[in-house]
């Protein structure tokens, strides 16, 4: 059997720690909700808020490597609409969301843009639809349906209006992927992922200053905690480890090993927020990561 590549621990390690990461933000939304009667647009504002002095940095620094292609004024709409739609609304649909959902739901409605991905690009590139799709559609909406089914005996009145936030934001990210592959071949993935989330942090914080006063940021030291905390742990390590691990074990195990995301969520979710886990979660969990993996697995390949 050939021994993996030197790095190859390097990168699976650096996958699960991003996949780990990405799903603590659903958790750390939830504990400041749980501190203070914070609005979802305020979090939002201060997890970009920490989070653009990196992005800045290394946007400034990845424009000055070697052999890197000039913007034009295209690139930079493109940049921007897709930061737009793919960090800002998204983002500000699933803090919504979570004011209503709990933690471990919303990572597995999220976790359907595969096949969101899959819906939209033959819908707008004619791509092909196969048998494997289909089943792996149909296998993953039977679980997020078992989820939603277990829920609802537990959930307040407004969760089908959370449910439609993060799936309105799933959504927005899926097209984000769709419209992102010229910009990402053309830019790099670090560069235009730099350049996007300046974009998506402008908006946030646009969007901030003109509806709330600045005494709204009055808040509990504990928000600024956890809000510096969802920058680092969540946002700006998640990104770039993410970039690391695509470069060691290329996209597709990548892909594969943040398939533990939602099982991630989940068990923080138990571990810190007290949710509960119950045979139609654990089952209706399974089906959408065996849909989820059923679409991946051809990429990974």
């Amino acid at each position: 059997m050939p021994s993996p590549p030197p790095r190859f621990g390097l990168g699976v390690t650096l996958a699960i720690l991003a996949a780990v990461g990405f799903s603590a933000k659903a958790v750390f939304v939830k504990l400041a909700y749980l501190v203070a009667p914070i609005d979802a647009i305020t979090l939002l504002a201060l997890r970009m808020a920490f989070s653009l002095p990196v992005f800045i940095a290394v946007a400034i620094w990845s424009s000055r490597q070697r052999h890197v292609n000039c913007l034009h004024r295209r690139d930079y709409g493109l940049i921007i609409a897709l930061g737009f739609v793919g960090y800002y609304i998204s983002s500000l649909f699933d803090f919504m969301g979570l004011q209503y959902l709990n933690a471990g739901l919303e990572r597995l409605i999220l976790f359907l843009y595969p096949t969101m991905t899959v819906l939209l690009s033959a819908a707008l590139f004619k791509h092909r639809i196969t048998r494997r799709h289909i089943v792996a559609l149909t296998i993953s909406y039977v679980g997020i349906g078992l989820v939603f089914a277990h829920e609802l005996s537990h959930q307040s009145a407004n969760m089908l209006l959370g449910a439609s936030l993060v799936f309105a934001s799933t959504l927005s990210y899926s097209v984000y992927l769709v419209g992102a592959g010229h910009a990402i071949h053309k830019l790099g993935t670090i560069r235009f992922t730099a350049l996007a989330m300046i974009a998506a942090s402008a908006f946030t914080l646009i969007h901030f200053g003109l509806t709330h006063h600045i005494s709204a940021l009055q808040l509990p030291a504990r928000i600024y905690l956890l809000s510096v905390a969802m920058a680092v742990f969540s946002t700006v390590l998640p990104v770039f480890m993410l970039s690391a691990a695509i470069r060691l074990i290329n996209p597709g195990r990548t892909s594969l090993i943040g398939s533990a995301g939602p099982v991630a969520t989940i068990f923080m979710a138990y571990l810190f927020l007290g949710e509960t886990i119950g045979g139609l979660q654990i089952a209706g969990s399974i089906l959408v990561l065996c849909g989820v993996l059923l679409i991946s697995w051809r990429g990974s390949r």
